[in-house]
Parts: C-alpha cells; sequence; structure tokens
C-alpha cells in the first residue's frame, strides 16, 4: 500500500490514541516509527507497532505516562520515562540539551525507566541540526553474551553518533554492537526467511541460519571480543550511570509478558565550537570531502537521510501484511 508520510503517521497515531495511548506521545511514537520506516529501517519501523500495542494494553509499557526532567547538577539532565515509550522522552532531551551544551559546552541527559530507543541515529541528528556534536547509548534486553560465554547478559547496546558539518548535512553514525541488530532477526522471523550463519549462535551455541533458533540463543557481537567489551562499555553508561535495569534485567520489546522492561539511554552533546571555535564545522566538512573524492565512499548516515527525502516527496511503500497487522489493532 502507499501512503504519504503525513497520512501514514496520522494513520498509526490514530491507532495508539484508540489503544489508550496519550494523544503526544501516540504523536511521538508514530513520528519515530514511521520515520525509521522511511528510512529503511524496517526492524524498527511499523512492525513493531503490534507489539507495542499488545504492551499498552497489558500495561508492560504506560501509554500514559508523560517523562518528567530534573537537573541534579548543572550540565546533567535526568529523564524519568515511568515505564512509557521512549521517544517522548528523547523529544525532551533534544529540546532541553541545546540551550545546556551552548552555555557549558558539554551536557548530558540520562535516562531511565524507558522503553526501545529505536533507530538512534534519528535523535542524534535532531541534535546536531542544531548545532551540537552528539553521542547516544542505549542497552536492550539481553541478548549477547560475554566474549567466551554462553549465557545472555548484554543487549545488541547501540550507539549513535552525529556531527553537524559546514555547508552540508550531519554526519550521522548508527550502529548494533551485535553482528546486525536484533529487529533484522525478528523480522525474519515474521517473515519465515532464513538469515546469514554469521548473524547469531542458537542456544548451544552454534552459527544458525533459523531465525526462531536465533531469538532463542545469543546474537553474534561486531568485531567479537571487542564488540562485546564496547557492549559492557554500553551496559555501563546506560544503565548503572542512569538507574535503569541491566540488559539481563530487562523483560523482552518482542512481546506483552512480565514487568515493564525499564531500559536506559544516556546522551552527551558537546558544542563543537567550544575548543575550535568557527573552525570546528569547517574543519569536519574539509576531512569529508577528503574522504568522498574516492569513488564509492560514501558518508555515513547519507543512505537513510536520502531515503527519508525521497519518502517526504513520492511517498512509502508499505506491505500489505504489515498494514493488515495494523489496522486489525484499530
Amino acid at each position: 500500500m502507499h501512503f504519504q508520510i503525513a497520512e501514514l503517521t496520522d494513520l498509526v497515531t490514530g491507532v495508539f490514541e484508540k489503544n489508550g495511548v496519550r494523544p503526544a506521545a501516540a504523536a511521538s511514537v508514530a513520528r519515530a516509527l514511521v520515520a525509521s520506516e522511511a528510512a529503511g529501517q524496517s526492524g524498527h519501523g511499523l512492525r513493531r507497532v503490534p507489539a507495542y500495542v499488545k504492551q499498552a494494553r497489558a500495561g508492560k509499557v504506560n501509554g500514559q505516562a508523560e517523562p518528567s526532567a530534573t537537573r541534579p547538577k548543572p550540565g546533567f539532565l535526568a529523564i524519568d520515562v515511568r515505564f512509557g515509550f521512549a521517544y517522548p522522552a528523547l523529544d525532551l532531551a533534544v529540546a532541553e540539551l541545546p540551550a545546556m551544551t551552548r552555555a557549558q559546552g558539554i551536557a548530558c541527559a540520562a535516562i531511565h525507566n524507558s522503553h526501545h530507543a529505536g533507530v538512534m541515529a534519528l535523535t542524534v541528528e535532531r541534535l546536531a541540526e542544531q548545532g551540537l556534536a552528539a553521542m547516544m547509548f542505549a542497552n536492550a534486553p539481553a541478548s549477547m553474551a560475554p566474549w567466551g560465554g554462553r549465557k545472555p547478559l548484554y543487549g545488541t547496546n547501540p550507539i549513535a553518533f552525529a556531527v553537524p558539518m559546514a555547508g552540508g548535512d550531519p554526519i550521522v553514525i548508527d550502529l548494533a554492537l551485535s553482528k546486525v541488530a536484533r529487529g533484522k532477526v525478528m523480522e525474519a522471523h515474521q517473515k519465515g526467511a532464513p538469515i546469514p550463519d554469521d548473524w547469531a549462535l542458537d542456544a548451544d551455541g552454534n552459527p544458525t541460519t533459523d531465525a526462531d533458533a536465533a531469538l532463542k540463543g545469543t546474537m553474534a557481537p561486531a568485531g567479537g571480543a571487542k564488540g562485546a567489551a564496547l557492549a559492557l562499555m554500553v551496559e555501563v553508561l546506560a544503565a548503572g550511570l542512569t538507574g535503569a535495569h541491566f540488559s539481563h534485567e530487562a523483560s523482552s520489546l518482542f512481546d506483552d509478558k512480565g514487568p515493564p522492561p525499564a531500559l536506559g539511554q544516556f546522551i552527551i552533546t558537546i558544542d563543537p565550537q567550544a575548543a575550535a571555535g568557527e573552525a570546528a564545522t569547517q574543519r569536519i566538512a574539509a576531512l569529508a570531502s577528503l574522504m568522498t573524492e574516492e569513488d564509492g565512499v560514501r558518508l555515513p548516515g547519507r543512505k537513510g537521510r536520502s531515503a527519508r527525502r525521497l519518502a517526504d516527496q513520492q511517498g512509502i511503500e508499505i506491505e500489505d501484511s504489515v498494514m493488515k497487522a495494523i489496522a486489525d489493532l484499530g
């Protein structure tokens, strides 16, 4: 089915509102999921709607929750999501951090009692568009073992980074610390499709092409031991420093069973001009220009941003099965 972005966002917003989500939160969630879909990240897009709605119905996520923020330190924004959706809390961080960062040069937001962070590129990009360099870290329900182990202890624990560039769009990096995001395995599971044999391990620690076996096993870390070590770093930042659940304490994001996942996100924002002055973004642009002089080199984040621009102009195609699942909830 073909939709214009605004039309699709209104439709998804309405589905969440009809299922007990307050209007402002419903709109925030819908914008994030539709933007993810438009960017080509369908594993974090509309396929998430049924699980989100079922969790709201069951009370695993509080659809009426409104995030609250405090300033325990001058450069520290602490946000309690109150077991609601993450996206309204991320909107709050994007609204509050720029002024704090410009005043002090650096600031951070510690978010707890949260939910699925989605495509984090969309959050750090918004901060970069306001002239800031931004880093974001998030934990997720346990799906990856420490290096050498078989018991899931860390989530896929994504990291994201964005920085403004003079005369062009921000540079945006977004990656999971597993070989691929777990949402891609879930998408393959929903489609009944196989996965590459280097994405995940089954419960016995063997490589698998079966998405169902992968979901019952562990995700393979990106870069082996290095990726597992970085996942630990993210666990400390996103949960240890925020008061959120560690990944092994969090319930699944894919079903409506159990208590709220109560995950965490940590965002650091930096004023690029604080040390290097006005030349900072020009230096970044010069580096980017040098990179793209070579054929085949593409700056990180360009593919998703181009896809979103095209979707804004021409609309977006959504699989009939996905739309039927959403329509059945409304």
